[in-house]
């Protein structure tokens, strides 16, 4: 029977390998693929390129004849204008000397100068207390540091006395003992006493402690007020303090929001609706102008630590709203599989739901945290010198009045920068915490 079957169709040997078409491999296969896959998308890349080629046109000259080395914007323009009777030709260009002269001030404000070297120091300190949160790879010991970081951040920054700072450390202390040492009576009464515990010690008795001790042993550094502050460093304080203050109060409040209990469902949701619903620049004025009557009578209120409350409470109801999508998208399986487990509420929530909410979160997370680093810019509207009211003050000098762009390229730039790393960072925290491999 095999005799009846015709294999001549089969091929009896390999055929030797060839190049594949310059078509199909490279940077030309790249260019067909992506730019010229079809009418409508060759048309969008033609319109593209010239829509560069004009933006490079209008902005490259004014680029190319860049100013680094002037003292003032009419020796800027007569450096130019020496230029372009040379050249036969008119010439403009940017006068980027203003830069030159003014970054300290863009940078940290009217914060002495012979002092510079203590915000750069706490700099370099946040940027070590925060690689153990963000890479793994760095050893858990650091988190120690990082847990101090703030108390250090405070003492360099302003200054005065150090046993101001170390009895306000004292207050998370005694909350973390009465949570532990309350524990036994349950979870409410041990979360409350960590709460009441704190605010009383605040309230009644930091300031009699840290007054004592310091006409004891005056230990300290030079003071600088908040009027000082500004700049960059000004943004960048705002911003980090809301930051890591908004993410775990908007994980509480959105599990808040979703509690069987009514008052905290309800305190929860008026919260979350009251300042989602307010504009951040009235939450500013608020912490600006009416904030010091709902305190004692001769109470000296930071304004900085004012701002950053209000900060603080608006982006945490957003990330509230941030996080509870992601406990929404969590599949009921989830929460039964964590019921089959044996496990109480808050491990539940600890090991299973929320590293799985978190996960899904992280778009949104980064995205809120990335419009209130930007939204700092506002303070300015209450008395606060951030980049740009110090780019407003600077141009009301005489020696650079009438100069805009440079001024506000840079601080674009600057901001571009830190958002921009936010957000290659939330892409690569993504592909970390991947785990379908599809």
């Amino acid at each position: 029977m095999s005799d009846s079957i015709d294999l001549t169709y089969v091929r009896t040997e390999m055929l030797p390998e060839q190049t594949p078409p310059t078509n199909a491999i490279g940077a030309v296969r790249w260019v067909r693929e992506n730019l010229f896959n079809g009418i409508l998308n060759s048309i969008l890349t033609i319109l593209s390129i010239l829509a560069v080629i004009w933006i490079v046109m209008a902005i490259g000259p004014w680029l190319m004849n860049s100013i680094w080395n002037s003292d003032s914007l009419s020796q800027c323009r007569e450096i130019l204008t020496a230029a372009g009777s040379v050249n036969h030709e008119g010439t403009h260009g940017a006068c980027w000397g203003v830069i030159k002269e003014r970054w300290p001030q863009l940078l940290f404000g009217f914060y002495p100068s012979e002092l510079y070297w203590r915000p750069t120091v706490t700099f370099v300190m946040m940027c070590i207390a925060i690689a153990p949160i963000l890479f793994p790879s760095v050893p858990r010991k650091v988190l120690w540091f990082s847990a101090a970081y703030p108390f250090l951040a405070v003492f360099m920054l302003w200054g005065g006395s150090i046993w101001v700072t170390i009895t306000a450390a004292l207050g998370f202390f005694l909350g973390f003992a009465a949570l532990t040492g309350l524990a036994g009576f349950g979870t409410l009464v041990a979360t409350t006493g960590a709460i009441l515990i704190p605010i009383l010690y605040w309230l009644f008795g930091w300031t009699p402690l840290s007054d004592g001790l310091t006409n004891i042993m005056p230990w300290g550094i030079e003071p600088v007020t908040t009027s000082d502050f500004g700049g960059f460093m000004l943004s960048i304080i705002i911003g980090l303090s809301g930051i890591v203050l908004s993410l775990p109060l908007g994980i509480l409040f959105a599990l808040g929001r979703q509690s069987n209990m009514v008052l905290i469902k309800t305190v929860s949701v008026v919260f979350i609706e009251f300042i989602r619903g307010v504009p951040l620049i009235t939450l500013l004025f608020t912490a600006s102008l009416l904030l010091n009557y709902f305190l004692p009578p001769g109470t000296n209120f930071d304004l900085v630590l004012r701002v950053i409350i209000m900060v603080t409470l608006f982006a945490t109801a957003y990330m509230a709203e941030v996080i509870r999508g992601g406990l929404a998208a969590l599949p009921r399986g989830q929460y039964e599989a964590a019921d089959a487990l044996g496990l109480d509420y808050w491990k539940a929530q600890r090991l299973i739901i929320m590293p799985q909410a978190l996960k899904i979160s992280i778009p949104g997370i980064v995205n809120t945290f990335i419009g209130l680093f930007k939204d700092t810019t506002l303070v300015v509207f209450i008395g606060l010198m951030d980049p740009i009211g110090l780019a407003s003050a600077i141009r009301a000098n005489s020696a650079w009045q009438g100069i805009y762009w440079e001024l506000f390229i840079f601080i674009g730039a600057v901001f571009w920068i830190f958002c921009f790393s936010m957000s290659r960072y939330s892409m690569h925290l993504e592909r970390r915490l991947k785990t379908d491999h599809k």
